[in-house]
């Protein structure tokens, strides 16, 4: 980060509500009444597309409940913003010819073809995510415990959870490390970086031009990759507590999936204090998910920062302060 990036430490004025996630060649922004995307197309142009959102429901207002609920209905909108933004950015390309597999999917499934990828996709992803976050690291603990061994009944079920707890921050922040080398992804952490600096241009009370939000920090306390490493690390706490049984793996992961969501929970409601207060609390609790977003962003070009304003703009509420916390 160089001298002249600057953040809410030194030069914020208030915080927004308004968030944003990096898409393929695009940007997504969502405020307190619209949300909008805007993808870079294959001609240079800047495709924006807004919509409003429904009235805030009743469950936003209640504290742990609102947690589970706004994680599930982010990654459903999140993706579906992501497969269009594939859509759009892919417009006017030239395809190869589809095989006859794909003729004849399309010929039967028609308009459903989409919706049904969708669905296979989302299953293959909960179950890499169960593979690589539940059954690796307790397969891989319980062959520690195997080879080594550990202390007394009491301990070796606490030691046991946060050696499985560390594993899995270790495999967290090593797919992230992986994907990073990846062409198209190291692009989309460069939307990513935009969309912070342009959050954070907007909370410093700037005016939102390119110049501006290349001076700000490309990274921020209200991230999903903040959110996903205090969930790892908060269920390191939780499991220890509650001592989930690991003679049974099967049964394990099932109790595992049971106590999710007041995992959730938690580190929602410690996501929304980070994007709230700026203290001593909220600092600690930042601290490392800002220093994994060095990998979940980099520095974005001028033309990435373009899309990253043209989707944040539709989302400032007309009533002027009614985005803030």
């Amino acid at each position: 980060m160089s001298k002249t990036e600057k953040g809410c430490e030194n030069g914020c004025k208030f915080k927004t509500q308004i968030g944003g996630q990096a898409l393929l060649e695009g940007v997504m922004m969502r405020g307190p009444e619209v949300e909008a995307m805007a993808v870079r197309m294959p001609d240079g142009s800047i495709d924006v597309e807004q919509w409003n959102l429904p009235k805030a429901k009743w469950y936003k207002k209640v504290p742990f409940l609102r947690g589970p609920v706004n994680f599930v209905s982010s990654m459903i909108d999140g993706y579906k913003c992501l497969t269009k933004s594939a859509d759009k950015a892919m417009t006017g390309i030239e395809e190869e010819e589809p095989s006859k597999f794909e003729k004849w999917l399309t010929e039967k499934l028609g308009d459903k073809l989409m919706g049904i990828v969708m669905v296979i996709a989302g299953v293959l992803g909960v179950a890499l995510a169960l593979l690589l976050f539940m059954l690796l690291p307790a397969a891989i603990t319980k062959g520690i415990e195997f080879l080594f061994g550990l202390g007394g009944i009491a301990l070796n079920m606490v030691v046991k959870n946060i050696i499985e707890g560390v594993i899995k921050i270790g495999i967290f922040i090593s797919y992230i490390a992986l994907t990073a080398l990846m062409k198209d992804i190291k692009r989309t952490y460069e939307y990513h970086g935009a969309e912070h600096k342009t959050i954070a241009c907007y909370e410093a009370g700037e005016e939102l031009t390119v110049e501006n939000v290349k001076k700000h920090r490309r990274f921020h306390p209200r991230c999903g990759t903040s959110f996903m490493f205090l969930v790892l690390f908060i269920s390191i706490i939780v499991f220890s507590v509650f001592q989930v049984p690991w003679d049974v793996l099967w049964l394990r992961v099932l109790i595992k999936l049971a106590v999710l969501p007041i995992i959730v929970a938690i580190a929602y409601e410690c996501i929304k204090l980070a994007g709230r207060y700026d203290n001593w609390f909220t600092k600690i609790i930042s601290a490392p998910g800002l220093l994994i977003q060095r990998l979940t962003t980099r520095e974005p070009d001028e033309s990435q920062i373009e899309c990253a304003i043209a989707a944040f703009i539709p989302c400032i509420p007309d009533e002027k302060g009614s985005d803030k916390w």
